[in-house]
């Protein structure tokens, strides 16, 4: 089969293209501006067109010689006078072009819930799912609640909340209840999905094994992150435009996309029968496991570095997550070039530690290892294993090598006491004048202690890393002229 996606640069299209892709199948990939697919690792494994719901003509090119197609296009983050009507007539293109190409299948992914009192958003979803199955091609409609997944809106929503608030003065809404289902659940079931046979449309309803409320959900988000168990209290006077506004202070969610999102909070989103998602997964994945896979430690990492690792886990961090997914990562990084070549470049860093210390500051690092011994960490009495060469996995002082490519680069984890996770990394390249050197810090944060942490040190940090930087440089310039005068 050959599929079409859209919203492939999205958060839902950026994880089901590999998992089609590891199924088998033939994937095209739709895009208003395919420049976003550039980085994907698999872009080279697929077909991009460019193309736009409400460009008829474009539609039709993209579709030719399609099978099926994942309809993930929606307007919750434009203006929001008009997106429901947005949603409509995309929807209304969509269907009508499908039955010219003679598509087989749409999948659409929508939301969950009930009755007429739904918010505007809810209601746009459904919309569309009508709109979609009113055409000639079959539609299998899936609605779900809450995903939980780094980069997903409401899981970012929740996190930031429970991460930044020990106590929280919240609307009633908290005590709402929904079903959250883990993305890597929801992926499953959409690649199921397309695999259906016949010509019938289906709707269904998929949730996880929990029903919970939003409070419920952050106090767990509390518990498997290690946070204190936080105190909150609900209160009617919060209404959904002060709501609004605090989620836009306390997270780091774009207004546009926490209006409607607030708005929808009031709407209770269980499922009524949860067969599909039961029989297509095997075994759902509850709400802890969810979060904890989330939060894991190489998810975290990959947000700090590189992504190519994530596409086995879909739960973690992917670059076509939203711009503000993992926004709670703090980092100072530096960028130098040189004269000297890559291979000095790499045996300077790959030195720090030990005997030769981190090249700026040394008094400041020893004064922080004297702190975390007396506080019960490692401290710097490690030291290292070889002046010069490095393995995975070793220690480094009050460091642990977790990732290293020989003459390229290098990443140390922090085990060092903190009110977070901490990486220091450095990459280097060639370029036509000799190289450039990549450094960056970075810092994930737990909760209000560990910003005020990273806060504290923010100037500091702006002369240390610097220093390093530029003695990281000086080192391998004076390594690369003692190599040429050999």
């Amino acid at each position: 089969m050959k599929i079409l996606v859209t919203g492939a640069s999205g958060y839902i299209g950026g994880r089901l293209v590999p998992a089609l892709l590891a199924k088998g199948y033939s994937v095209r990939c739709m895009s208003r501006n395919p420049a976003k697919l550039a980085q994907q690792p698999w872009v080279g494994d697929v077909e991009v067109v460019r193309a736009d719901a409400f460009d008829r003509p474009s539609l039709d090119t993209a579709m030719a010689g399609c099978d099926a197609a994942f309809y993930l296009i929606h307007s919750m983050g434009g203006p929001q006078t008009d997106f429901g009507e947005r949603d409509r007539l995309a929807a209304e293109h969509f269907a009508d072009a499908a039955a010219a190409a003679q598509l087989k299948r749409i999948v659409y992914l929508g939301g969950l819930g009930e009755g007429d009192q739904l918010s505007k958003h809810l209601s746009s979803r459904q919309e569309v799912g009508r709109t979609l199955a009113s055409g000639c091609t079959a539609v299998t409609e899936l609605r779900a609640a809450v995903i939980i997944g780094s980069g997903s809106v409401s899981f970012e929503m929740l996190r930031h909340l429970t991460e930044v608030l020990p106590v929280m003065i919240t609307p009633r809404w908290v005590r709402t209840r929904c079903q959250p289902i883990a993305i890597r659940d929801v992926l499953d079931i959409l690649v199921s999905a397309v695999e259906e046979p016949g010509d019938e449309s289906h709707l269904w309803e998929i949730g996880g094994p929990d029903q919970l409320t939003y409070e419920d959900m952050m106090r767990g988000y509390a518990e498997v992150a290690g946070l204190p168990r936080r105190i909150i209290i609900p209160v009617p006077v919060l209404s959904p435009w002060l709501s609004k506004h605090w989620i836009g202070l306390v997270t780091p969610l774009p207004t546009g996309v926490a209006k409607p999102l607030v708005a929808s909070l009031k709407n209770e989103v269980i499922v009524t029968d949860n067969t599909i998602a039961e029989t297509f997964t095997g075994r759902l994945t509850d709400y802890r496991e969810s979060v904890r896979r989330a939060l894991r430690t190489s998810a975290i990492s990959g947000v700090a570095t590189r992504w190519s690792d994530a596409a086995a886990s879909p739960a973690e961090p992917l670059p076509t997550d939203p711009e503000w997914a993992g926004a709670t990562l703090k980092f100072d990084e530096r960028t130098v070039t040189t004269g000297a070549t890559p291979p000095a470049v790499f045996w300077a860093f790959s030195r720090i530690g030990g005997e030769v210390g981190y090249y700026s500051s040394d008094w400041a690092w020893e004064l922080r290892g004297m702190v975390d011994s007396l506080i019960g960490g490692v401290g710097l009495r490690r030291g290292r294993r070889h002046p010069e060469d490095l393995r995975l996995g070793e220690a480094v002082d009050f460091w642990r090598v977790s990732s290293i490519e020989p003459g390229h680069r290098l990443q140390l984890h922090a085990e060092m006491k903190l009110p977070g996770e901490a990486w220091l990394e450095f990459e280097v390249e060639a370029i036509p004048t000799g190289s450039r050197l990549r450094q960056k810090a970075s810092f994930y944060p737990r909760g209000l202690l560990g910003r005020l942490y990273w806060l504290s040190l923010t100037p500091f940090h702006r002369a240390i890393f610097e220093q390093m930087a530029r003695g990281i440089i000086e080192a391998a310039e004076v390594r690369a002229g003692e190599s040429e005068g050999e």
